[in-house]
C-alpha cells in the first residue's frame, strides 16, 4: 500500500479514489452487511467479493466484523471470523486455510511513526499462516507474520513475527509458551 508522504495533520493520507471507495464501502456495510442475519455468511462473502476481497470456500464471517478496505483482504478456505473483529487493513491482510479469528481480535495494518515531526502514517501487511487460532481480543501490530499452526492466547499483544510453527504463544508482549501437536485436518 502506498501512502502519500504528507502532513497527516492537515492533508488526507489517501488519494481521492481510495476515500470514495471507502465511503461507498461504508454505506454498503451499514445497509447490507451489518444488518444481515448471522447465518448469512454467503451473502457477506458475496458483498466482500464485489468490493475486491479474495475469499475461498466455507468462510464464516460474522455480521459485525469491521473491515476497513475489503480490497485488501485475502482469505483462504475454511476461515471463521468471530464477532467484533476489526480488520484495519490499510495494507493487505492474508489469512490462510483453516484459521479461526476469535471474537474481538484487532488486526492493525496501519499506525503512525512517533519519531516523525508530524506522526507520518505508515502501513504494513499482516499474514496469518494456515491452521492458526487467534484467540479472543488479541491485538496484532502492522507487519506481523504468524507461523502455521500457531495458537495465540487471549488478550495477547503481538508486536513481532511468531516464527515457530505449531506453537502456543501468549502474553503482553506475546511470547512462546509451548509446542503443540501437529494435527491432520483432513481426517477429522
Amino acid at each position: 500500500m502506498i501512502i502519500k508522504k504528507n502532513n497527516p495533520v492537515v492533508e488526507p493520507s489517501f488519494d481521492l479514489k481510495n476515500r470514495i471507495l471507502r465511503f461507498i464501502w461504508s454505506i454498503t456495510y451499514i445497509l447490507l452487511f451489518l444488518p444481515s442475519p448471522r447465518p448469512f455468511h454467503r451473502w457477506r462473502v458475496f458483498i466482500l467479493r464485489v468490493f475486491g476481497a479474495k475469499i475461498g470456500r466455507h468462510c464464516h464471517i460474522n455480521p459485525n466484523v469491521n473491515i476497513w478496505a475489503p480490497w485488501n483482504l485475502q482469505l483462504g478456505n475454511y476461515i471463521g471470523i468471530g464477532s467484533g473483529v476489526k480488520l484495519y487493513n490499510m495494507d493487505k491482510i492474508t489469512i490462510e486455510d483453516f484459521c479461526v479469528i476469535s471474537d474481538g481480535v484487532y488486526l492493525c495494518c496501519g499506525s503512525h511513526d512517533y519519531n516523525s515531526k508530524n506522526f507520518q502514517l505508515f502501513a504494513k501487511p499482516i499474514v496469518i499462516r494456515k491452521k492458526t487460532w487467534i484467540c479472543s481480543e488479541v491485538f496484532i501490530h502492522p507487519g506481523v507474520t504468524i507461523s502455521e499452526g500457531s495458537v495465540v492466547g487471549a488478550r495477547s499483544v503481538v508486536t513481532k513475527n511468531l516464527d515457530n510453527e505449531y506453537t502456543v504463544y501468549s502474553g503482553n508482549p506475546c511470547r512462546l509458551i509451548k509446542k503443540r501437536e501437529k494435527l491432520d485436518y483432513f481426517n477429522l
